[in-house]
């Protein structure tokens, strides 16, 4: 029996038809066998500084130690080591267009171009075509270390686990009655997601959309800039965590800005004509991404007005690398297929279908060095819920929201309703995904002790900040 291929790949098959084949495809792949986590003799320390090695070197040390802050910090960190892990196990064999990093604190409030803040996926530097469960239990499994971070009890955790995997089939279930239009349009506001909390959750979820509607890029600028004599505005350095770059590597993301604004649909290209590139830096960004290039471009407009982009270093997906799955199997980019293989590419593309709505401002270029790069607008009322506040019924609730939009952005994929087939009406599936993810926790957690002896035995360089 050949495995359902992407989501891109034209199928010709009705929905009944596509469903039955997902049934089928429990002959390849029982689904109690999603339940079997298969260890290796593995050394997580020495995979870590295999990713490493690409990484901008001064900032690595910081990048093992901001991982190295909590249990659930290194999880963040650790997508290639759990895709490797990942391609050791069964598999359904059904692909989707999935996320690669959809853990709970990936998901997050952010400004639709109608400026309504929006709760949706938002980290998407890891997507491409790859099973639908692998992204269901790196959802599962950062329920159980987060919950477990949080000081909530092992039957607390279980309970959050189980009924995250089990919202993640009724919703995805629940989206085959739409049509695909009815799907591509779904969306969730803050305002759907607060009726669903309670008064301690709507408490946190009021204080995040309060803070991230002062996140701009007004208010980046007027808090990190300063007006030069001659009237320019310059970005004051905070190294390592924001410097500028010698002239001539400023210079080179000067003149990558006009090929980045080659990507990009035709009313933001006319917007961005009208600003100025005022100043490049280069700034540490997140968890795992951490030695990754990342810059800030700060414009200026004709009455003054700021707008800060940020490019960001788009290596290749941990879907692939560690893997083994082809995650460049995307639609044809609109500039051309000499644009498939584009790593900025890939990730734009992925967030587009996986967001119910985008940042107006994604495109994506390559530099002359062959590193790829995408852009997106930065700050742009971005914020998160900070589960480590929540109450464990608020937890389980937001876990529960995160599945919600994990299933949705899965019923984007033409082989949707072969996962709904394959999951089936009973909690077969949900078991084995929960099963499966203790273990794969359990295992973070004996990596997380590996790296602590090793920065302690003076093996790896770790410094805080």
């Amino acid at each position: 029996m050949s495995p359902i291929s992407t989501a891109v790949d034209a199928q010709h098959l009705s929905q009944a038809e596509s469903m039955v084949e997902g049934r089928a495809m429990r002959a390849l792949t029982p689904r109690r066998d999603l339940a079997e986590y298969i260890p290796s003799e593995r050394d997580p320390v020495a995979l870590l500084a295999e990713q490493n090695a690409d990484r901008v070197p001064e900032l690595v040390p910081l990048r093992m130690g901001r991982m190295l802050a909590s249990p659930f910090a290194f999880y963040r960190g650790t997508a290639g080591l759990m895709a490797a892990d990942l391609a050791r196990c069964a598999t359904s064999e059904i692909e989707v267009i999935s996320c690669g990093d959809a853990h709970i604190s990936n998901f997050g409030l952010f400004a639709s171009p109608q400026r309504n803040l929006v709760f949706d996926l938002n980290d998407f530097d890891e997507a491409g075509p790859a099973p639908f469960e692998w992204d269901v239990k790196r959802l599962v499994t950062s329920v159980i270390i987060g919950a477990r971070d949080a000081g909530f009890s092992e039957p607390e955790a279980r309970e959050a686990a189980t009924q995250a995997a089990l919202n993640y089939r009724r919703v995805l279930t629940g989206m085959m009655r739409l049509t695909v239009l009815e799907r591509y349009y779904f969306r969730a506001d803050t305002d759907q997601i607060r009726a669903g909390l309670g008064r301690s959750g709507q408490r946190m979820l009021d204080r995040a959309a309060k803070q991230a509607r002062k996140r701009t890029s007004e208010a980046f600028a007027d808090k990190v800039t300063e007006t030069m004599p001659d009237g320019r505005l310059r970005i004051i350095e905070n190294p390592p965590l924001l410097q500028h770059l010698d002239s001539e590597r400023g210079g080179a993301v000067a003149d990558l800005f006009a090929q980045y604004r080659q990507s990009v649909p035709a009313d933001i290209a006319v917007l961005l004509a009208q600003f100025t590139l005022a100043d490049v830096a280069m700034r540490v960004v997140g968890v795992g991404s951490v030695g990754t290039r990342c810059f800030v471009l700060l414009l200026t407009g004709p009455q003054g007005e700021r707008l800060v982009l940020q490019i960001k270093e788009a290596p290749p997906s941990v879907l692939e690398t560690w893997g083994g799955r082809d995650a460049h199997r995307l639609p044809t980019p609109a500039r051309g297929p000499e644009f498939a293989d584009n790593e900025g590419f890939r990730v734009v593309a992925s967030q587009r279908i996986l967001q119910a709505v985008s940042d107006s401002f994604l495109g994506y270029f390559r530099a002359d060095n062959g590193r790829d790069f995408y852009v997106r607008q930065f700050r742009d009322r971005k914020g998160s819920i900070d589960i480590e506040g929540l109450s464990v019924g608020d937890f389980g609730t937001y876990a529960n929201g995160c599945a919600a939009l994990l299933a949705r952005a899965h019923a984007q994929s033409a082989s949707a309703p072969a996962v709904v087939g394959y999951l089936g009406s009973g909690d077969n599936a949900d078991r084995a995904i929960v099963e499966w993810s203790f273990a794969y926790a359990e295992q973070s957690l004996a990596d997380f002790t590996a790296l602590q002896a090793a920065v302690a035995a003076g093996r790896v360089e770790a410094t805080a900040g």
